[in-house]
């Protein structure tokens, strides 16, 4: 019985939470309220309080929900990289879905909340940050570091090397669409585009003789 209690519990939490999100989107904190958060998850807001105590702590723990969402990168890094044989053509399979997750018009909005939120909650943003994006750094630092290792990279400083890739794939649409708002307006060859050529400047400088583009 308790069992099925606590699933009960836990399923009504969740409903909150997934009602939450399109809401602090599209509202930001200052202009969601308990009572339209219950109205969309089909709650009472008594139910509401009953599992979150006030607007912060719903807030709060829906953004450290969502550090899942970004940690996906992580595992994305290790899937196509660890046993890779052609580092172009796998950086190039990476670029292209790390683009497109980055992307992805619900990153986005949860991006610019976060940082819209980061002087009212600076422990909360930089929480995020650490758990979330930082994770995806750590575990390309350390796939580049395995692949230098193999003779396929050379990067004296993997972590630095991570952050050029990263800064080579995101630095042109994420700027953009944080200013300009939505990321409809990059198709998917424009992506594709910014993909392919972030990963051959990559490797033109840290890649192994043999091991890049031709002429590297």
């Amino acid at each position: 019985m308790a069992d099925e209690q606590d699933g009960r519990t836990a399923r009504k939490r969740r409903q909150i939470l997934e009602a939450a999100l399109p809401v602090f989107l599209h509202n930001g904190y200052v202009g969601t309220s308990m009572d339209e958060v219950a109205a969309v998850a089909s709650v009472s807001k008594q139910t509401v309080y009953k599992h979150f105590t006030d607007k912060e702590q719903l807030f709060t723990s829906l953004i450290m929900e969502t550090t899942g969402q970004v940690e996906e990168l992580a595992k994305m890094i290790t899937a196509v990289l660890d046993d890779s044989e052609d580092l172009e053509k796998d950086l190039g399979e990476l670029a292209r879905r790390f683009l497109a997750r980055i992307m992805s018009p619900d990153v986005l909005r949860l991006r610019r909340l976060v940082i819209a939120e980061a002087d009212r909650f600076p422990d909360l943003g930089r929480t995020w940050y650490e758990q979330g994006f930082e994770r995806s750094l750590e575990t390309m630092t350390a796939t580049f570091a395995r692949l230098t290792e193999r003779g396929l990279m050379r990067a004296d400083d993997p972590r630095l090397a991570a952050e050029h890739f990263v800064g080579l794939l995101l630095w042109i649409p994420v700027n953009k669409v944080m200013f300009s708002g939505g990321g409809a307006h990059y198709t998917e060859a424009d992506l594709e585009r910014l993909a392919e050529a972030g990963v051959e400047v990559f490797l033109r400088a840290y890649a192994a003789p043999g091991a890049g583009p031709a002429g590297t």
